[in-house]
């Protein structure tokens, strides 16, 4: 039995996956003239490395990807544990 196998059973368990692109300090006017469709330009761009986590946890790494007009993740990389 293989452990994939020995953990299917959990195959259904919601996780919370965080995939952060950038961040940014703004201030609160900055903030306060934000509408429906405003754009906030970030420092990250495509091809970036980037951070996947679950639970807060490092469990990988991903390149951001630009597929048509929608931005993903595309995985480089897991997390070895020692």
């Amino acid at each position: 039995m293989t452990a994939l196998d020995e953990i299917v059973h959990l195959a259904d368990v919601p996780l919370d996956l965080q995939i952060e692109l950038d961040r940014k300090t703004m201030t609160v006017r900055d903030v306060l003239k934000w509408e429906t469709g405003s754009v906030i330009r970030l420092h990250r761009s495509a091809g970036e490395n980037i951070d996947i986590l679950v639970g807060g946890t490092q469990i990988g790494s991903g390149e951001i990807v630009i597929i048509e007009e929608t931005v993903g993740v595309r995985i480089t990389d897991f997390v070895e544990e020692d």
